[in-house]
């Protein structure tokens, strides 16, 4: 028997008390269509009845009423100690044989589940009046109009056919971007550059079929991976090696010089780190490229950031560099111009970049044609530069309002730095407190946040607070209210 717990949030319904059903019965109803439409799978434990009849706002009455109408078909059951299950559905009930347990084959499968956090997050952010003060998005009033006359006309004017693409992407996106690149010091070909849907899959790619089971992945600590269970979904374990004001320690990796098998590599976001927004200086560039080369680790560069500098230009990627083709180097639009284009890039060796290509044809044969057609001919028309030039100045303000905001209101109970480009602020409690209880607590109060602890290995006082998706009038709100809850904890 699993044991799923289904947790409060997951509950999307509020008894009508001015409806002539009775409530319980209400209830009742709501459970049979949860569980008739396997939302909420056999084996799944219910909220205890004191915390259901909070959420309701009724009286426990009312919930004991309910749950022993649905004990008497037979749908849940209650055990001493054990809580409250899912036993059966509509269509168990009716058959002979006993129902499968779906908890059983929804845990089974390789690919591990999110930290509970981050699904939290996943689902809260598209719920309506919900304020998003960690969202890694730009919003939608910064999203440019990605199909207008310009981008129209060109793609008109090129015929485009939205037939399966080649191995690698379209070849006049790939040669854009083989010449786009080439101002960041990076001169490759066209066929060193494949076509990806986002940063994400490029993980997923390079995880799935470059790395062996029990290899080590290493990152810096605090982050962004390790909100992710890619590489851990792959057999893969991930080291946190600790960072100072110019980033990576990298004499810090516990890496074995003298294994031949060795199939370890290093993950890093040097420029506009997320999440701490932290910039390498060249000089830590230049000696973190000669270390790993010395060792023989590969490292896959992530420059998801790079073109939102909102002060100084930083230092060229550390792929400027790379001189024997140990660095793999993955590019998107999705915080530049538009997430859902999701279109990105890995650029490296051939023989990577096709092996890579390879792979990606047999899970979804080719990223979106005409995302990739609309992209070509934003870097073609030159409106992607342009687009940068206001995006920076609106992430700029921005970026000023909530420092303005977090002075008023956090200066006594947090610390931070200036983010120097990028979305986020990284920001310390000086309070000791659970993150994941102000998570909470802030959730109630439709205020969601990202606790640094998904980012970490362990718990930490961080929050990840992004100036780049939420209205004006929101984060202000929205971080008083915050600040709020934190002085009351």
């Amino acid at each position: 028997m699993s044991n799923s717990q289904i947790k409060l949030e997951e509950i999307n319904f509020v008894p009508d008390k001015n409806n002539n059903t009775p409530i319980y019965k209400q209830i009742v109803d709501y459970v049979n269509s949860k569980v008739a439409c396997c939302d909420w799978v056999i084996g799944s434990k219910l909220p205890s009845q004191r915390e259901l009849a909070a959420f309701f706002n009724v009286n426990r009455s009312t919930i004991v009423q309910a749950m022993d109408e649905l004990k008497a078909t037979g749908i849940i059951e209650g055990t001493a100690g054990g809580g409250t299950r899912i036993i059966n559905n509509t269509w168990s009930l009716l058959m002979s044989s006993a129902p499968p347990n779906w908890s059983n084959y929804i845990k089974s499968g390789s690919f591990k589940s999110n930290i509970e956090t981050i699904q939290t997050i996943n689902k809260q952010e598209f719920e309506e009046g919900i304020i998003r003060l960690g969202t890694g998005e730009l919003s939608p009033e910064l999203i440019p109009n990605i199909l207008n006359d310009e981008i129209i006309k060109g793609v008109q004017e090129n015929n485009v056919k939205l037939n399966y693409l080649g191995p690698l992407g379209l070849l006049e996106l790939r040669q854009a971007i083989s010449k786009y690149i080439k101002r960041f010091g990076i001169n490759v070909s066209p066929n060193s550059i494949l076509i990806v849907s986002g940063s994400l899959q490029a993980l997923q790619l390079i995880s799935v079929c470059m790395l062996r089971k029990g290899s080590t992945v290493f990152v810096e600590l605090p982050s962004y991976l390790n909100s992710l269970q890619v590489f851990q979904s792959a057999g893969v374990k991930l080291s946190g090696v600790p960072m100072d004001k110019n980033g990576i320690m990298y004499w810090n990796m516990k890496v074995d010089k003298h294994a031949s098998d060795n199939s370890s590599l290093l993950y890093t976001i040097p420029t506009i780190h997320n999440p701490t927004g932290m910039i390498m200086p060249n000089e830590r560039r230049v000696e973190l490229v000669n270390y790993c080369k010395s060792i023989r680790l590969p490292i896959i560069e992530d420059d998801a950031y790079r073109e939102l500098w909102l002060e100084d230009e930083p230092p060229a990627p550390l792929k400027s560099l790379d001189d024997n083709g140990s660095i793999l180097y993955l590019g998107t639009v999705s915080k530049t111009l538009a997430p859902g284009l999701r279109i990105g890039w890995i650029v490296g060796p051939e023989p990577v970049v096709e092996r890579l290509g390879d792979v990606k044809m047999q899970t979804d044969y080719g990223a979106s044609s005409l995302s990739q057609w609309i992209l070509y001919e934003w870097l073609e028309s030159g409106l992607y530069e342009r687009h940068l030039i206001g995006l920076k100045k609106h992430l700029l303000d921005r970026r000023n309002f909530v420092l303005d905001i977090l002075n008023k209101y956090f200066k006594d109970i947090a610390s931070w730095s200036v983010p120097k480009g990028g979305f986020y602020i990284w920001l310390r409690l000086n309070k000791k407190i659970s993150t994941e209880k102000l998570f909470t607590l802030a959730l109630i109060k439709k205020i969601l946040i990202n606790p640094g602890n998904i980012y970490d290995f362990s718990k930490n006082q961080y929050l990840r607070i992004s100036y780049s998706y939420a209205s004006l009038k929101d984060l202000e709100y929205g971080l008083k209210c915050l600040s709020e809850i934190i002085f009351d904890m």
